[in-house]
């Protein structure tokens, strides 16, 4: 097999700012420069952070094509096209593509609950449809949609099929996965919260929530442990570990945004079914920010 495009490190899956109902730019080019100049080592566009959920098909588009502009190559731009439809993620992936995104970020089928083997033959027809590198996405916990460390083996023998990002938050799931796949697969962790444990385990980076706020950390925890500095990257983990639990009390992405508005990196706008975050949970925020050094 030849050689894969390889994707490690800390990558954020970037928020999409909104103001009146449509995507803030101005604001999303900011964000996008200080996640840069902290390191960060990719951009996904437009993943479930990025509200891929509650926007439309133009806006989704949009927001790849300028998220690659403002980026301006200095990092990858790994678009969000997945579906739960096999036709819809095909085209979402095409003009991907040809709007300039990298590489592709996979999601697992939602809400139709394929078979393993319906999983296989739903990624392969994608992989087959574009030539960009593709990094699977599962996230069970969403999509009640779980993929087996068998077919995520399947998979990684297609030339296109380059990472998972693994997001059960099983540790013996990523084991098994690292045990079948060896390196024809780069495992990233899909959860803020097991990515030091995934690191220890032979994962090579993330694809991360906190790291719209603390890129630092995250960048420095991913490149402590693949040079083998386990103990500079539990420090970096503990350090992100409160925030973390907080960016999940409710729905990603409802704290994180109301984190960032809190910064003044965006409004607080969202889209429904999504709804600002409680006071109680804006007041934890505020505090941990505090404590954090941040506000």
């Amino acid at each position: 097999m030849a050689s894969k495009a390889t994707f490690e490190g800390a990558m954020t899956a970037i928020v999409t700012p909104f103001r009146n109902g449509a995507p803030d730019y101005a604001a999303f080019e900011k964000i996008i420069d200080e996640q840069i100049a902290a390191g960060i080592d990719g951009i996904v566009a437009v993943g479930t952070t990025g509200e891929s959920a509650t926007i439309n098909v133009d806006e989704h588009l949009d927001v790849i094509k300028q998220c690659v502009k403002f980026v301006g190559g200095r990092v990858p731009v790994i678009a969000g096209a997945g579906g739960n439809s096999t036709q819809e993620a095909i085209e979402l992936s095409r003009t991907s593509e040809k709007v300039g995104a990298e590489a592709l970020l996979q999601v697992t089928p939602y809400y139709n609950k394929p078979t393993q083997e319906g999983l296989f033959r739903h990624f392969e027809a994608i992989s087959k449809s574009s030539a960009l590198p593709i990094i699977l996405y599962n996230v069970p916990g969403r999509t009640s949609c779980d993929m087996q460390a068998e077919t995520v083996a399947r998979l990684a023998e297609l030339p296109t099929i380059v990472a998972i990002k693994e997001a059960s938050g099983d540790m013996r799931r990523a084991s098994e996965i690292l045990q079948l796949c060896g390196d024809k697969i780069t495992l990233l962790s899909g959860d803020d919260f097991t990515t030091f444990p995934l690191l220890c385990l032979g994962g090579r980076g993330v694809i991360s929530v906190v790291s719209n706020i603390m890129p630092e950390h995250m960048v420095k925890m991913c490149k402590a442990a693949n040079a083998g500095d386990i103990a500079t990257a539990r420090k970096h983990h503990f350090a992100v570990q409160k925030l973390c639990a907080l960016l999940f009390c409710e729905s990603n992405p409802i704290p994180v945004k109301a984190a960032m508005a809190l910064l003044g990196k965006l409004g607080p706008e969202l889209r429904l079914p999504l709804t600002p975050a409680s006071d109680a949970t804006v007041a934890k925020l505020r505090a941990q920010l505090h404590e954090d050094g941040l506000l």
